[in-house]
């Protein structure tokens, strides 16, 4: 979960100002979504790979700015 928490961080460091809560949900078998609008950003299990550092942040405010 180190890894989670840290994309968090970055979350909320690379959006300051938008309003937005940022929350980890522990889940089962290695699943991690992301999602904003309650739309899916990003699906560990559809990617078959963890995020890269600033592809969430990225991805969130394409989805925002849209």
């Amino acid at each position: 979960m180190p890894q989670a928490t840290g994309l968090v961080a970055e979350l909320e460091a690379a959006l300051p100002g938008r309003g937005l809560d940022f929350e980890l949900v522990r889940g089962d078998k290695g699943v991690f979504e992301v999602r904003a609008e309650e739309r899916v950003v990003f699906s560990k299990a559809l990617e078959q790979r963890f995020p890269a550092y600033r592809e969430l942040p990225d991805k969130v405010r394409a989805l925002l700015d849209d």
